[in-house]
C-alpha cells in the first residue's frame, strides 16, 4: 500500500526558507519519479517541482524556478523541497507524488504539509 508523509510545512515571514520532506512507502521509490505539487487557498492542485529516479534530472514550474531545489535520498525513501526566497503567493498545502512527466502517478495522496508565507 502506497504512502506518502509530508512534513516540514509552516509558518514563515516573505524572504524565508523552508524544506519540505516527503517519506514514502509501499513501492519501490528508487524506480520512481517523484515530484512535489500544491495546492493554494480555493484553488486546484499544482505541479511544482519532480525529480527523475537518480535526482540528476529535475523539472520546475516558472513560479519557483530559481527559488526552490528538489532532491531526493533513494537510500531514506524521502524525495525533499528546499524552497527559499518565499513569497506570499507561495502558500498553499503541498505534497509529494510518483509522476509520470508532471503529472501525478498515483490516485491517492498523504495528507500534505501546510506553508503559510505571511508577515
Amino acid at each position: 500500500q502506497v504512502q506518502l508523509v509530508e512534513s516540514g510545512g509552516g509558518l514563515v515571514q516573505p524572504g524565508g526558507s523552508l524544506r519540505l520532506s516527503c517519506a514514502a512507502s509501499g513501492f519501490t521509490f528508487s524506480s520512481k519519479s517523484m515530484g512535489w505539487f500544491r495546492q493554494p487557498p480555493g484553488k486546484e492542485r499544482e505541479f511544482v517541482a519532480a525529480a527523475a529516479w537518480s535526482g540528476g534530472t529535475t523539472s520546475y514550474a516558472d513560479s519557483v524556478k530559481g527559488r526552490f531545489t528538489i532532491s531526493r535520498d533513494n537510500a531514506k525513501n524521502t524525495v525533499y523541497l528546499q524552497m527559499n526566497s518565499l513569497k506570499p503567493e507561495d502558500t498553499a498545502v503541498y505534497y509529494c507524488n510518483a509522476v509520470i512527466g508532471r503529472r501525478p502517478s498515483f490516485g491517492s495522496w498523504g495528507q500534505g504539509t501546510q506553508v503559510t508565507v505571511s508577515s
